[in-house]
C-alpha cells in the first residue's frame, strides 16, 4: 500500500478503485495546488497524479516519489530528465484521447472556416432578418488541401478526417507515418506545406524545437484564405504574431483549443471575431476523460506493485 497525491479530482470511478488499495489524497478544491503544495505532498507521497498544468521540477522528482502520472499525453510540464537521472517513473496517457481530440481539431475547422460561432451570436442577438447572398461568406473545405503538421496518432486520426472530406492530404513529420498508404497523404517541408494548404491542423508535442514554430514568418507564407487549427500545446504558436495576422486580414481565421500562457488568452484574440476558441477541451468527453484517469490510476498501482506500465514514458 503506497500514498498518492491527486492534483485534482478526476472523472469516473478510477480513482475510487485505487482507493481501495492505496491511500489516495485528493486536492478537492478547483484552484491548482502551486508548486510549494506540491512539493510537500511529494515528500510524503510515494506517486502523483498531476495535469498537464501542474510544473513538476526536479526538486518535486528528487523529493521521494516513485512514480509520477501526467493526466494528458504531453508531458513538457515534467523534468523528464530529472525523472531519468533519479529513477523516477513517468506516465502519460497515450491512445485513449486520439479520436476525441481530433474530432474537436475538425470541429474547430469547420468552424472557423464556415464562421458558425460569429453567425450564431450575429442569429441570438436578433440581428437576423432573412437571407441574404453575401450573409457570413465562409470558406469551402471539401476537396481542399489539408496540411497536417505531425504524424503522431492524433495527427494520423486529423488526416484520415480530412480524407473522408475528399480533401487533398498533406503532412510534415521528421519521422515517416507508418500507415501513409492508408491515409493517402503526402509528405512535404513545413514551409512548402504551409504555403499550399488550406487548413493547417497542429499536432505536434511542445519541445524546444517546436516552440513558436508557427511565427510571423511562417505566418506570412500562409494563403490569406487559410485557416489555422492548433489543438496541441500553445506555445507551439506565436500568439502575438497570429493574433496580429487575423486582426489585419493576412490570414482568414483559426480554430484554438491551447494558448500560449494558458489559462490566460492574448487580449486581441479575445477581441477578434474570425477566431474560434475552446477552452483546452480537445480530450473533453465522458469516455476519453474516463480512460485517461484508469490509465494514470493503473500505472501508479502498477508501479509501487513493482512492475512497468504499458504507457511510460520513463520506465521504473
Amino acid at each position: 500500500m503506497g500514498r498518492i497525491f491527486v492534483t485534482r479530482g478526476l472523472p469516473g470511478d478510477a480513482l475510487s478503485d485505487l482507493a481501495d488499495r492505496h491511500e489516495v489524497v485528493i486536492n478537492e478544491t478547483d484552484e491548482p495546488v502551486g508548486h510549494e503544495r506540491l512539493l510537500e505532498e511529494a515528500k510524503r507521497s510515494d506517486a502523483l497524479i498531476v495535469l498537464l498544468s501542474d510544473p513538476v521540477d526536479e526538486a518535486v522528482v528528487r523529493s521521494g516519489v516513485k512514480c509520477i502520472a501526467t493526466f494528458a499525453v504531453g508531458y513538457d510540464n515534467i523534468d523528464i530528465d530529472a525523472a531519468r537521472r533519479h529513477g523516477v517513473a513517468v506516465c502519460n496517457t497515450p491512445d485513449v484521447l486520439t479520436d476525441a481530440t481530433a474530432d474537436l481539431a475538425f470541429g474547430l475547422l469547420l468552424s472557423a472556416a464556415r464562421r458558425i460561432p460569429e453567425s450564431e451570436v450575429f442569429l441570438r442577438e436578433g440581428k437576423f432578418d432573412g437571407w441574404a447572398p453575401s450573409l457570413f461568406l465562409g470558406m469551402p473545405v471539401a476537396g481542399r488541401v489539408l496540411g497536417v503538421v505531425g504524424a503522431g496518432r492524433i495527427g494520423r486520426a486529423m488526416m484520415m478526417r480530412g480524407r473522408g472530406f475528399g480533401m487533398d492530404v498533406r503532412y510534415c513529420d521528421e519521422g515517416a507515418m507508418p500507415d501513409e498508404e492508408a491515409v493517402a497523404a503526402r509528405k512535404q517541408d513545413l514551409d512548402s506545406l504551409l504555403a499550399e494548404s488550406d487548413f493547417v491542423s497542429l499536432h505536434v508535442p511542445l519541445t524546444p524545437t517546436t516552440r513558436h514554430m508557427i511565427d510571423a514568418r511562417r505566418l506570412a507564407l500562409m494563403k490569406q484564405t487559410a485557416v489555422l487549427v492548433n489543438t496541441a500545446r500553445g506555445p507551439v504558436v506565436d500568439e502575438a504574431a497570429l493574433a496580429e495576422a487575423l486582426e489585419s486580414g493576412r490570414l482568414f481565421s483559426a480554430g484554438l483549443d491551447v494558448f500560449e500562457e494558458e489559462p490566460k488568452i492574448h487580449p486581441k484574440l479575445m477581441e477578434l471575431s474570425n477566431v474560434v476558441m475552446t477552452p483546452h477541451t480537445g480530450s473533453a468527453t465522458v469516455t476519453a476523460r474516463g480512460r485517461m484517469a484508469e490509465l494514470c490510476c493503473g500505472a501508479v498501482d502498477t508501479v509501487l506493485s513493482g512492475g512497468v506500465p504499458p504507457n511510460s514514458v520513463v520506465p521504473p
